[in-house]
């Protein structure tokens, strides 16, 4: 009897024991990054090498002309062949690199200060200021960017200067109006009024408090605008708006490479097409991932 009852009493057996998920498991399996961000980010990161040691990486020179060797194909001399004046590919991928990257980055952030200043004020103050400041980024939407980027040029003249400017003005109002409706939400916010209580003037305040609160979600909204700005230079650049020869930027290789294409030479066109498509591509699929996880965060 007692030892029936003391087989009865003993425990089933429960199987294979799950082990406890962890508070944090599911939090650390939504912040992996994806294999695309990381081969984009790799790939950027190697871009913006090559343009810092773009002499070291260079074989020659990349204004050096050789026409015997005028729209030579792949080989170990030229690994990207060359153009109509047999200048080497490669070369001028790897200094074009600099002008492709330093100039949509300067557009960008003189773009970023004007868009940011007005979708600021224009949220802070309300009332007829920001019916006036809306106004002024409306009349600048009716215009298509790279048309206001034209006129610009046809009164100041052509040259990558007046292309940045011109650019960084057409990209004012999309950060402005971007700008303006972040700023309205954070502005209504309870730390606004405890730091205006405690006297704090308004523009100590936009400065000091609002604006850096707005930075996690415009660092991802410039990391698009980024690829968007570069691809924007590299048009006005191929339709000779923007920087002029001797220049290796690539939107201007592209234009130079048009005429070898009727000759049967692809490469001279392809090649910096290829590089602006890629790293146009990439910096969407990186912004979109920072800004979604930067906007998660809040």
């Amino acid at each position: 009897m007692n030892a029936g009852r003391q087989v009865a009493t003993q425990p089933r057996p429960l199987g294979k024991l799950v082990p406890r998920s962890r508070p944090g498991a599911r939090k650390d399996r939504s912040a992996a990054v994806p294999i695309s961000v990381r081969i984009c980010a790799v790939f950027l990161s190697l871009v913006v090498l090559a343009a810092l040691i773009a002499p070291l990486l260079a074989p020659y020179a990349p204004d050096a002309v050789d026409l015997s060797n005028s729209l030579a194909g792949m080989s170990s001399q030229y690994p990207l062949g060359t153009n109509a004046s047999g200048q080497d590919l490669l070369s001028r991928l790897l200094y074009g690199t600099r002008s492709s990257l330093v100039a949509p980055l300067i557009l960008l952030m003189l773009a970023t200060l004007l868009g940011v200043a007005l979708g600021t004020v224009a949220a802070w103050r309300g009332g007829w200021v920001d019916g006036l400041l809306s106004k002024v980024t409306d009349v600048m939407y009716a215009f298509p960017g790279l048309l206001f980027v034209v006129m610009i040029v046809a009164v100041f003249g052509q040259g990558i200067t007046t292309a940045v400017l011109g650019l960084a003005l057409a990209f004012t109002p999309t950060i402005a109006k971007y700008t303006r409706s972040l700023a309205l939400s954070e502005r209504g916010k309870p730390y606004i009024d405890a730091y205006r209580v405690q006297g704090m003037g308004g523009v100590r305040i936009c400065v000091q408090r609002l604006v850096p609160n707005l930075g996690r979600s415009l660092v991802g909204y410039l990391v698009v605008l980024f690829g968007e700005s570069l691809m924007s230079l590299a048009t006005l650049n191929f339709l000779g708006f923007g920087a002029q020869p001797p220049s290796s930027d690539w939107g201007l290789m592209v234009q130079e490479g048009q005429a070898s294409i009727v000759q049967g030479a692809l490469l001279p066109a392809l090649v910096p097409g290829i590089a602006i498509a890629a790293v146009v591509v990439a910096f969407n699929i990186v912004g979109v991932w920072v800004s979604d996880r930067l906007g998660s965060r809040k």
